[in-house]
């Protein structure tokens, strides 16, 4: 006979596992930077120093300030007498990261007109700085690392996503006026790095994802 029980004592339910991603930034760097091995560092969990290399875009739009994207394709085998496919395939799985950046700044001209500003240099009498899109733009690759923080202190929970080997797919309308920044929206694809064999990599951690371990189902 089965034992007779209630919903509420069926389900789970753990408000203290829900997450917000309260601040947060993106940082990126040149290819040939070392890919970071950890998010935090410690008996404390305090956040780890990123390697050389790695440059924080700054200052982020809040209106859906880090939106992520998953665009998975499938491909399907039918088989007779049976309505729904028998079989399905992932063959296309891909992530992107869309953000505002508000900071204008050379990282972020590079990004958003896909130039390489590394050689240019600011008039030495006015300060003045200009450069040319090129008529047939490369593809430049970036490493980045989104970080996202929920809570603070010893509460303080780090949520990262590392893309080793992220383009700049697309680039959003910029308006100029008065009533808002001159921002630059853009749209980070993580394609795959095959030295560190990957395309994302995801990062908990912090003092207060700790204390959660066993709540959360992984153990103390």
């Amino acid at each position: 006979m089965t034992t007779p029980t209630t919903f509420d004592a069926l389900r789970e339910a753990q408000t203290a596992l829900i997450r917000k991603a309260l601040a947060g930034a993106v940082f990126l760097a040149p290819l040939s930077s070392t890919l970071p091995a950890t998010l935090t560092t410690g008996a404390s969990s305090a956040l780890a120093t990123l390697p050389t290399g790695y440059e924080d875009l700054g200052l982020i739009s809040k209106d859906n300030a880090l939106t992520w994207s998953r665009d998975i394709e499938t491909n399907e085998t039918t088989s007779w007498g049976f309505a729904d496919p028998t079989r399905r395939d992932i063959v296309s799985d891909v992530t992107g990261l869309q953000f505002t950046a508000q900071e204008t700044k050379l990282r972020t001209l590079e990004l958003y007109e896909g130039v390489d500003l590394s050689a240019v240099t600011p008039d030495a009498t006015t300060g003045e700085v200009a450069f040319s899109r090129p008529l047939r733009p490369a593809t430049r690759y970036y490493r980045a690392f989104a970080i996202a923080v929920d809570g603070d202190g010893t509460d303080a929970i780090f949520i990262g996503r590392l893309l080793p080997r992220a383009m700049v797919s697309e680039r959003g309308e910029q308006t100029w006026t008065d009533s808002g920044e001159i921002a630059y929206q853009m749209t980070l694809t993580a394609t795959p790095d095959t030295t560190a064999g990957y395309s994302i990599r995801h990062f908990f951690g912090g003092p207060g994802w700790k204390s959660l371990l066993a709540s959360m189902g992984f153990g103390s």
